[in-house]
């Protein structure tokens, strides 16, 4: 008569073990990248970061659209996740958009314009609070930007002023993975501005790419 052998209960244990390292290995290598270069623009090379915007740590995540809600020229609803992939560029005003709304939406668009071939990775947004459209005058120089109705209450829960400032005294940049990370001062300097955006975007070349598609109404979306 054959004798076997009763299998090692430890067996399984140490297939799902194995099975959880091999899991964890693959997301580590996906996510390496990403890290890789954050801690090159924030820990590897302090001494180099003269960074002009005011970094903000810990960064805040595009709300919910339960907390965000966000509707277009046509008053369809947009999700507010539909907006990551692309870098930010974010303007909060009303919409009757005083001088002062003016200054930031050129500003906004000069900076993007200044980066060259990499303006393709940044993306213009407009914030519009108040019941008032945007005036039809600026509506040219908005061409190609994001502008999205939004409640200022809801809006400010994400963004917020410097201390001493209003929310629209900024201009606000949000990373491709929908976190607001960086506000740039009221009365920004376009050149050190500039800088600031080169070299986020030198950093995050390796995993940053143009590719997002055009905001979606929460009704197409859903559909696809």
């Amino acid at each position: 008569m054959a004798v076997h052998g009763l299998p090692d209960p430890a067996l399984p244990d140490v297939r799902r073990r194995r099975g959880r390292l091999k899991m964890l290995a693959v997301l580590a290598l996906c996510a390496a990248p990403v890290i890789a270069s954050y801690l090159t623009y924030y820990v590897i090379r302090p001494e180099t970061r003269n960074n002009y915007g005011q970094l903000i740590q810990p960064s805040r995540s595009l709300p919910p659209p339960s907390a965000l809600r966000l509707t277009d020229a046509q008053g369809r609803s947009v999700l507010p996740s539909s907006l990551r992939g692309q870098w930010l560029l974010v303007v909060v005003a009303d919409g009757r958009c005083d001088n002062r709304c003016e200054d930031r939406l050129y500003a906004q668009r000069q900076l993007r314009e200044t980066l060259g071939r990499e303006k393709e990775r940044m993306d213009r947004v407009w914030l519009v609070t108040g019941d008032a459209a945007p005036r039809a005058e600026l509506m040219p120089a908005l061409a190609g930007a994001a502008v999205l109705q939004a409640d200022r209450a809801q809006v400010a829960a994400w963004l917020q002023a410097a201390p001493g400032q209003v929310l629209e005294d900024h201009l606000y940049l949000v990373d491709p993975m929908g976190e607001w990370m960086l506000r740039f001062p009221a009365q920004p300097d376009p050149p050190r501005a500039k800088r600031d955006l080169e070299r986020l975007l030198r950093a995050s070349a390796s995993w940053d790419r143009v590719g997002r598609e055009d905001l979606k109404p929460v009704a197409d979306t859903a559909s696809r």
